[in-house]
């Protein structure tokens, strides 16, 4: 079970990203920021509310005091690894140090403290070169393993009795698979998607997907834009429009309807509409009815003249031009793309569900 289901009950989950001299600032930061955004950024861009986030990121150094980081990036630690003993959550970013001389023991006491932390329950999670430093702790003897493809004959010399995995991007293993590693440099990004998936949500998951531009490939932005459902109080007479919309957008002539409920004049509601809404009547149903569309194209099999029907347009030519001019695909493309991303979240957010399930 995630926490979606218990959103309103459940505390944050503390996620301990551990900092040493030897972390990258771009990876910790970027982490940092994504798993702090997990469904409180959304809502706040989308539907313009507060919500609380679900993770709460502690950065933690050995002694808990600033430390510089690789290429003399300072970092203000939260805590010390001697403060920091509830973490649900530990991550080890990238190590910028050499592939060909070993970790050696600079970091025994940070490996003690990962032990210690996974023995206590902690979900333990490596990104790029910091799998080093989760190899140090023993925990992955007999396991699979990934780093970034630099390390790998390190790796296998220094621990031979992992089994590592060259050509995958993200590795799970350990007792309830609480062993989490990404490879290469920017599979941080897998990473933080694949750890909220498992404690947030799949939803969760997606709206950080779509609303940081992550993907496997590059692609057009529009397709991760989510169509903004914007809600404003300075028209009562358009917010209730607005509101009738969001149930009925797939009804036949919305604009006439939204016309009638408004009692205004067709011209006066359309000017007011525009100045509370910055989109046309029109415009705004558009909006609606294919964010509705890519919802169902992540989430379904429905043949594309379908999802078209679903949403309200009868003529599915007319439906896939419009969804390739605002979205910047075809609804297949877009469901090939994003139903892949959508699936995989959702299995893993059931294998997690499955795994707190008392047996």
């Amino acid at each position: 079970m995630t926490r979606s289901d218990h959103a309103e009950r459940l505390p944050p989950l503390t996620v301990a990203l551990l900092a040493t001299p030897d972390s990258t600032a771009s990876t910790l930061f970027g982490l940092y920021d994504l798993l702090s955004g997990a469904r409180r950024d959304w809502q706040h861009l989308i539907n313009q509310t507060s919500v609380d986030a679900p993770l709460l990121p502690r950065i933690v150094s050995r002694d808990g005091q600033p430390l510089r980081v690789y290429n003399d990036v300072l970092v203000h630690a939260h805590a010390s690894l001697d403060s920091m003993v509830s973490a649900d959550v530990v991550i080890v970013s990238d190590l910028a140090i050499s592939p060909w001389a070993p970790l050696d023991d600079r970091y025994d006491r940070e490996a003690q403290w990962m032990r210690e932390r996974y023995e206590a329950g902690a979900t333990l999670a490596s990104a790029c070169s910091g799998a080093l430093l989760l190899a140090r702790t023993g925990l992955l003897k007999g396991c699979e393993g990934a780093s970034h493809w630099g390390y790998y004959d390190c790796l296998r010399r220094e621990y031979p009795e992992v089994h590592w995995q060259p050509d995958k991007a993200l590795v799970t293993a350990g007792v309830g698979q609480r062993l989490v590693m990404s490879g290469s440099g920017s599979s941080w990004h897998a990473l933080g998607l694949f750890l909220i998936a498992r404690f947030v949500g799949a939803t969760e998951a997606m709206e950080v997907a779509r609303m940081n531009l992550l993907d496997w490939d590059a692609t057009s932005p529009l397709a991760y834009a989510a169509m903004m459902r914007t809600s404003q109080l300075a028209d009562p007479v358009i917010a209730h429009c607005q509101e009738w919309a969001a149930q009925h957008y797939e009804a036949d002539a919305p604009v006439a309807e939204m016309v009638r409920i408004s009692g205004l004049p067709e011209r006066t509601f359309q000017r007011r509409f525009a100045q509370a809404t910055g989109l046309s009547p029109l415009d705004y149903v558009h909006t609606l009815r294919l964010e509705e569309a890519k919802q169902l194209l992540e989430s379904g099999d429905l043949p594309v003249e379908a999802v078209a029907w679903e949403v309200g347009y009868q003529d599915a030519g007319f439906f896939g031009r419009l969804f390739r001019r605002k979205v910047g695909m075809t609804p297949a493309q877009y469901r090939r793309r994003f139903g892949v991303l959508a699936r995989r979240l959702a299995g893993v957010a059931t294998m997690q569900a499955t795994a707190a399930e008392p047996h």
